[in-house]
């Protein structure tokens, strides 16, 4: 890959009112400090519940399908990554305000159930496929949505959705886990414990994930489209689907054949999300190339750039180029990618439409951003 200075532009961006960026930075801060605050509330509630011992245990072994499923979702966001901020925010919020939210409505549940019916018990199927899902589902769906609204500039389609959604299910997913995992123990000791995770932690790890996926998805698409009073429908029709996958998923441990039922259902439709993601991953390497190119014709990049940027393997080649250098100059490349490849995002944003006065600024900015890094690498 190489890096020249480029020869003066052929334009400059349109100038803009400076972006209130007020806005998000209090949501960064109120968010995440709420969702902690509510995270140290459920990790007390957790800690009564199961105990001590039963509570580490639980949450060492929970860290195993995080690893993995963070994993796959730093794979998914390589390209184009996501702010550390809103994916903490994400994470927080699927492991304490949505567990939280499916704790207070399940006691609501149940102190109904024992008013309007003395003696009686709440109906743990129905519980199961019908309340868990629509409940934490919900809880879930709302969090993505919250980023949507507050992270716009950073929510550009469906595979920032999916990454966000599937954060917020990480989270959901680990806490569920340490719960799961401690009442095994507490229960049913070591042998029903390891049978609780080999079920959850390793033939299951990403069942969440699908779920909440569906949400993500549609906003993504729904930000795709330019936004607006559209947003709502999308919402509603992801999370119906985020719901009814999640009841099936329920559905089919308490009426079918689990292992039938997952073989021929719940892996197709595994298979299916992740021929989607790599599908979804490649449309942003083709937007990414087509927008530097416009950038190229203007006179902010050269063809060596471009290419470097908008493939897997130039990238590769430009990280390997910049360790090699004495001293290294990794930071300085790293800096250049992204910047380089949130800008063609934007531009991509200004060419169909969806953008406001918020993106031309940030696109002046970004080419700001850009010549900077450039200079840095040229030493």
């Amino acid at each position: 890959m190489s890096f020249h200075p480029q020869a003066q532009p052929q334009f400059l961006p349109p100038a803009a009112t400076p972006p209130r960026r007020s806005a998000g930075l209090v949501f960064a801060i109120v968010g995440i400090s709420i969702a902690g605050l509510v995270g140290l509330l459920v990790l007390a509630y957790l800690a009564v519940a199961l105990g001590l011992s039963s509570l580490v245990v639980g949450s060492v072994l929970a860290l195993v399908p995080l690893a993995i499923v963070l994993l796959a979702v730093r794979w998914v966001d390589r390209w184009e990554p996501e702010p550390r901020w809103a994916l903490w925010f994400a994470f927080l919020w699927g492991a304490a305000v949505s567990v939280a939210i499916a704790l207070i409505v399940d006691l609501g549940v149940q102190i109904a159930v024992a008013v309007t019916t003395p003696g009686g018990a709440s109906d743990e199927v129905l519980q199961s496929v019908v309340q868990a899902p629509i409940v934490e589902e919900t809880a879930k769906g709302v969090g993505v949505l919250l980023v949507y609204l507050f992270s716009r500039s950073h929510f550009d389609g469906p595979v920032d959705g999916l990454v966000y959604a599937a954060t917020v299910a990480a989270g959901f997913a680990f806490t569920e886990n340490v719960l799961y995992f401690g009442v095994a123990l507490a229960e049913g000791g070591t042998e029903e414990l390891g049978a609780t995770f080999v079920v959850r932690g390793l033939f299951s790890p990403f069942a969440h994930v699908l779920f909440t996926a569906c949400t993500g998805l549609a906003l993504g698409i729904a930000a795709n489209r330019g936004g607006g009073a559209r947003v709502v429908g999308w919402f509603l029709g992801g999370l119906a689907l985020a719901i009814g996958l999640h009841a099936l998923w329920n559905g089919s441990l308490a009426f079918a054949d689990a292992v039938l039922l997952y073989t021929t259902v719940q892996v197709p439709i595994f298979v299916a999300a992740i021929v989607l993601t790599v599908l979804l991953r490649r449309q942003e390497v083709r937007i990414t190339r087509l927008r530097l190119g416009e950038y190229q014709a203007a006179g902010w990049f050269d063809a060596g750039e471009v290419e470097g940027l908008s493939t897997p393997a130039g990238r590769r080649a430009a990280l390997a180029w910049a360790k090699a250098q004495r001293p290294p100059r990794t930071a300085a490349v790293r800096s250049f990618i992204a910047d380089a490849t949130r800008l063609a995002f934007t531009r991509n944003a200004i060419a169909t439409g969806r953008a406001d006065v918020r993106r031309l600024e940030d696109e002046r900015v970004l080419l700001e951003r850009v010549t900077a890094a450039r200079r840095a690498i040229m030493g």
